[in-house]
């Protein structure tokens, strides 16, 4: 989708897709502190006269974009961008086990979040 803009709610915990003027598709997602700093996306949502054009793939490439540009890492629980980092591993490095454990651990003390 060539007049996609992505937009990062960092607040919000929203990588947003935006095409003209409404949101088309999100990853939720949220920032994990310890025991590494790492986004982690939990949902990849594309609306459904939307799919097939693309917007989860170029959300996905723009989360580890994200990452890759503040020299941390991704640690995906959301099973469309596990699927996608091992389409791409030149673009989306292997998160740590032991740091997807702690991602998953967060998401448990916190439920009702996502």
């Amino acid at each position: 989708m060539s007049d996609m803009e992505i937009r990062d709610d960092r607040a919000g915990g929203r990588l947003e897709a935006i095409a003209g003027g409404e949101v088309v598709g999100h990853i939720e997602y949220f920032v994990l502190e310890a025991p590494a700093r790492a986004l982690v996306p939990v949902h990849t949502i594309v609306e459904p006269e939307h799919e097939g054009k693309g917007i989860a793939g170029s959300l996905a490439r723009e989360l580890y974009g994200i990452a890759a540009r503040e020299g941390i890492v991704v640690a995906p629980l959301c099973p469309y961008v596990v699927k996608w980092a091992a389409r791409h591993p030149e673009e989306a490095p292997a998160a740590d086990p032991e740091l997807l454990g702690a991602a998953v651990e967060w998401l448990e003390t916190h439920p009702g979040r996502f």
